[in-house]
C-alpha cells in the first residue's frame, strides 16, 4: 500500500479512541503493570505517545517544511514520560493525548500537503536524509506499534492463568 496522507490520517485519528476503549476505567493492575524489565506497561505508552505528539512528529514536519536537510531533529527522549507523567492518572493521560492528537491532526490537515512537499527530505540524527512521507508514514506505524505493545502488556498479565492454551496464544512468549 501506497503512502497517502487520507489514509494515514484514517489511523492517526482513530488511536486516540482505540485507547480510550482499551484503557479507560481500568484498574491499575491493567494499566501500570509490564511485560518485563525495560517494558512500558500501558499508562507508561500513553505517556510516551503524549511526548511524541508534543516534541516530536508536528515538529518535525516543520523542520522539514522550513529548514530541509540543513537542520537535523532534535534526538527524541523515549522515556521522557516516567518524569512527565507523574501525578497524572490514566484518565488524565487519556484526554490530554486525544486532545493533542486532535489540534496537531488538525495543523495537519490545514497544511494541505503536496506531493512535492512530502518528497522534502529532512535529516534524522541517527539515520540521517529522510522523507516527510517517511515520517508521516513512521507516525501511522509507531501508532501501531504501540497498539500492539499495549495489547501483548496486558495479555501478559494472564499468562501463567490461560494453563494449556498458552501453546495456541502467540500473543504470549511460549515456554
Amino acid at each position: 500500500m501506497d503512502f497517502t496522507l487520507p489514509h494515514a490520517l484514517e489511523v492517526l485519528e482513530r488511536t486516540p479512541r482505540v485507547l480510550q476503549s482499551l484503557l479507560g476505567g481500568l484498574s491499575e493492575p491493567w494499566v501500570r503493570s509490564n511485560y518485563g524489565e525495560s517494558t512500558f506497561s500501558p499508562f507508561d505508552v500513553v505517556g510516551h505517545l503524549i511526548h511524541g505528539e508534543r516534541t516530536d512528529w508536528m515538529v518535525r514536519v516543520d523542520i522539514i517544511l522550513r529548514h530541509g536537510e540543513e537542520r537535523a531533529f532534535e534526538p527524541f527522549d523515549r522515556y521522557a514520560m516516567y518524569r512527565e507523567s507523574q501525578g497524572k492518572t490514566i484518565t488524565d493521560l487519556l484526554a490530554e493525548f486525544a486532545e493533542l492528537r486532535r489540534s496537531n491532526l488538525a495543523r495537519l490537515r490545514a497544511m494541505t500537503l503536496t506531493n512535492n512537499q512530502l518528497n522534502l527530505r529532512g535529516r534524522h540524527p541517527a539515520l540521517g536524509p529522510v522523507t516527510l512521507r517517511q515520517l508521516l508514514a513512521t507516525w501511522v506505524v509507531h501508532d501501531m506499534n504501540h497498539l500492539h505493545q499495549v495489547a501483548k502488556c496486558m495479555a501478559y498479565q494472564y499468562r501463567d492463568e490461560v494453563g494449556p492454551w498458552r501453546a495456541y496464544l502467540t500473543i504470549l512468549p511460549q515456554s
